[in-house]
């Protein structure tokens, strides 16, 4: 299968639509799963956000969250549809840590904005000269009416698509943010307790910033998800995701055209719906996917190899070989879109990236809070 123009979702949704654009890179695509990680590549539209007016809330309590005992433990890919960023398994120790139970929710996120007045980066208007940093040599600018405040909402196709090609699903939607999921004219009313989603690692981080937390790294991430099992493959073992009851909020049927809806939603679905892992934490597969604190490196893990890391934070600087021209942020869990058709996120060791300042219909995130802040 040959994977064609695998450029920046942003560029091909918007770019090539206003300016007729076509990128000259082609590439093998390996499989599906490996294609898959280009369904989150938009490149970066914003300088990096500034959150220095925004003062921590005060609130130590850990109301929302679980002690997750620190432990050693063999991190990477378990199955065969592992990637080959998720290789070598390697060795991690990790400290103890608090973790929230369950993703933010748009109440949560709620609370952060009322007091605080933040403007995601969903609400902002794209900057032309920091975009254009991240694309291809001589990308032309596109038409104002393209660089306004928006966002990605996933549409679902009436047919069976190129699964290479991430815009049959992906629509560039004007104000989408995250109290306008699908567009201007939606809402979070009455979804209150569902995961907060369109917000940007930046978002995120200021998030954290006001509630005292922050974001967990891959390796706390993978360690919690994994709820003290050895080599499982799912947050609750190695049962497939589609098998019995449903356990994870993700695609069931033929992406992106056929959802059999059997776990009873079309979309991200309310936070605890779902049974818990053996740590009580929920949706550590499917739902949306959630940030990490890491740069992405898709070779990371052969600096790791051959002996036991404790506490890593990830790679210094990011590098992704499919798109080198923008840096990248780790997202891990996978969403309600994914299917071992397509992505396979719902596996414990699946790794995402994305560009720090992109939110999509897909994304949240949950934080994490060192033990030692706790007194």
């Amino acid at each position: 299968m040959k994977q064609v123009n695998a450029i920046p979702l942003l560029i091909i949704s918007c770019i090539v639509a206003a300016c007729n654009y076509v990128s000259d890179k082609t590439n093998d695509a390996k499989n599906n799963n490996e294609t898959a990680h280009y369904c989150m590549s938009v490149p970066q539209r914003f300088a990096a956000s500034g959150t220095d007016s925004i003062i921590e809330n005060g609130d130590t309590s850990l109301t929302g969250m679980v002690l997750i005992a620190g432990g050693i433990f063999e991190m990477g890919g378990d199955s065969e549809q592992a990637s080959p960023d998720e290789y070598p398994k390697h060795k991690v120790q990790v400290d103890s840590f608090f973790m929230d139970i369950t993703e933010v929710t748009n109440a949560q996120f709620k609370k952060f904005v009322d007091a605080t007045g933040y403007i995601t980066t969903a609400e902002r208007k794209p900057d032309w000269e920091e975009l254009k940093k991240s694309v291809p040599p001589g990308t032309p600018k596109p038409p104002d009416s393209v660089l306004v405040a928006a966002s990605l909402v996933f549409k679902q196709s009436s047919n069976a698509v190129n699964l290479n090609d991430y815009t049959q699903w992906w629509s560039w939607v004007p104000g989408a943010d995250w109290k306008h999921p699908e567009g201007p004219h939606s809402t979070i009313h009455g979804k209150e307790n569902y995961p907060v989603v369109h917000v940007s690692w930046f978002d995120a981080m200021a998030y954290c910033k006001w509630s005292g937390k922050r974001l967990p790294t891959e390796a706390e991430w993978e360690y919690a998800a994994r709820g003290g099992l050895i080599n499982n493959i799912y947050p609750w073992g190695n049962e497939h995701v589609n098998s019995n009851k449903p356990k994870a909020n993700s695609w069931e049927g033929k992406f992106p055209y056929l959802n059999e809806q059997k776990d009873g939603f079309v979309k991200y679905a309310p936070v605890k719906t779902f049974d818990c892992n053996r740590y009580g934490l929920f949706d550590m597969a499917g739902n949306v996917w959630e940030w990490c604190s890491d740069w992405y490196d898709y070779n990371y893990y052969q600096t790791l190899k051959d002996k036991i890391t404790h506490s890593p934070k990830g790679p210094p600087k990011s590098y992704d070989p499919d798109e080198p021209h923008t840096p990248k942020r780790s997202l891990r869990g996978g969403s309600f879109l994914c299917n071992d058709s397509y992505c396979s996120g719902y596996r414990v060791a699946r790794r995402m990236k994305s560009s720090p300042d992109t939110g999509l219909e897909h994304t949240g995130f949950r934080c994490v809070k060192d033990t030692r802040r706790t007194n």
